[in-house]
């Protein structure tokens, strides 16, 4: 087809997404069952579960994993399949999860 098309992807403009503007929908509440929970000191550091969760629950700071934002995490499992270390592990919604301190990992969450 020549000349002007309905859709040219090359002439849109350039743009990029900022973290602090797009929403983040709260949907930790569709959990049923059980959430992740990871254990720090099993953690190589590896970021697969940042580079796969659906929902951008798994939280960082510089560059290294620092815990799960439960409010964001809908418990799909993905980041404890795709940990190579099993340092991420399903258990019941009403465990608790206590937070690590020290070591850089402050805000960090691990089971109990």
């Amino acid at each position: 087809m020549s000349g002007s098309s309905a859709f040219a992807p090359f002439s849109l403009p350039g743009g990029r997404v900022l973290p602090d503007v797009t929403s983040r929908p709260r949907t930790g509440s569709w959990r049923s069952g059980g959430r992740p929970a990871a254990d720090l000191r099993s953690c190589v550091n590896c970021l697969l579960c940042w580079a796969y969760c659906p929902d951008r629950a798994v939280l960082t700071r510089d560059a290294v994993f620092v815990g799960i934002d439960y409010d964001l995490c809908k418990a799909c499992e993905i980041c404890v399949a795709v940990c190579p270390v099993d340092a991420i592990q399903m258990v019941p919604e009403e465990a608790e999860i206590q937070p690590v301190k020290g070591g850089g990992n402050d805000g960090a969450h691990r089971r109990t």
